[in-house]
């Protein structure tokens, strides 16, 4: 009888780890409704929910890919602010040389996107050539990226200096049809969420169906039978990092956009716990070897539905950090008996 027992509690794990993510996400999304009645199921909250967490969506996505290959990335908060800062940077000079707006937008945001690659590249290098460990790599990566975000603006804000384009990529989108906003207006949905959605959706593909995603698992499973099955191990981390910073490049030119400016000392801040807390929930092991994809685009949503409960119920700001912290450590928990 307690073998039989014992038997059932492994297989309720083991269907735990698998779909505990959707689990959660119902569960939460009760609550939600609970709260806020259906209001909250209305197409311009939904709308809402998905535009405010895009950004972190994109970097949780190749969060997922850096920790299914064994490592760990803490920098890409400050990548996305330097990033940030550097391409509207750039962008402001074109205009004021006397450039078209199209033209400068377009050089902003190469520069944005460029800059996150630069970054990823040498987070990558470290962790590679340097032989240094992700944690203290990308750990130096966080202080140094952001300390030179504070540099070029002497720690202020950036303020762009295009009229409408740009912010035009950050708040505009594609009209849903049939569906209005309070103000009678089409409702859209917005360019930021609609790149999350492609990027998840190529990021699984690769994780699951291209040569590239199946080294990556391999990679993280064992680094040494990978090794020995002609896997080139190096090749392949310093591509996840390289990808990582051009999904940081990314948010920062959507986050950037939508404010139209690039607070040097605020944009990013914490991106990192989002990002890895999305990754947990979502079911990817820490230890490395197992990624999904889909199951991060659940996590950011519970994540966000997370703070929207904690906000409607008073709980203060303050707070929710802790409660964020404590659910990547229930999340683990839950994984780790299953893989035991």
């Amino acid at each position: 009888m307690i073998g039989r027992a014992g038997i059932d509690w492994r297989h309720f794990q083991v269907i735990l780890e698998r779909w505990g993510v959707l689990v959660a996400f119902a569960l939460l999304l009760g609550i939600s409704t609970y709260k806020q009645g259906f209001d909250f199921l209305n197409p311009e909250n939904v709308r809402a929910l998905l535009n405010s967490n895009a950004p972190v969506g994109i970097l949780a996505v190749g969060m997922t890919l850096v920790i299914a290959c064994g490592g760990i990335d803490l920098s890409v908060g400050s990548i996305v602010v330097l990033a940030a800062a550097l391409g509207t940077t750039a962008m402001n000079r074109c205009i004021e040389s006397g450039a078209s707006e199209l033209n400068a937008v377009l050089l902003g945001g190469a520069v944005t996107i460029g800059s996150g690659i630069l970054a990823g590249c040498v987070n990558g290098a470290l962790v590679v050539f340097g032989r240094i460990a992700p944690f203290i790599a990308t750990l130096g990566g966080l202080a140094a990226f952001r300390s030179m975000s504070l540099a070029i603006a002497d720690a202020g804000e950036i303020r762009s200096q295009s009229a409408a384009l740009f912010s035009a990529l950050g708040r505009g989108g594609i009209p849903i049809p049939g569906l209005e906003n309070a103000g009678g207006k089409p409702l859209t949905l917005s360019y930021s969420t609609v790149i999350f959605f492609v990027v998840a959706a190529i990021a699984q593909w690769f994780l699951s169906r291209a040569r590239f995603g199946r080294h990556l698992i391999a990679v993280g499973a064992n680094e040494t039978a990978a090794r020995y099955s002609g896997v080139s191990v190096a090749w392949i981390r310093f591509r996840v990092y390289a990808v990582m910073g051009l999904l940081a490049g990314v948010a920062a030119l959507v986050q950037s956009s939508r404010m139209n400016s690039v607070s040097t000392s605020q944009l990013g801040l914490g991106s990192e716990l989002d990002a890895i807390a999305a990754v947990v929930i979502g079911g990817t092991s820490l230890r490395g070897g197992f990624g999904r994809v889909w199951g991060t685009v659940v996590g950011v949503l519970i994540l966000g539905m997370i703070t929207n409960v904690l906000t409607i119920s008073g709980v203060s700001p303050y707070w929710q950090g802790a409660i964020k912290g404590a659910v990547i450590v229930l999340a683990v928990l839950v994984q780790r008996p299953a893989r035991a």
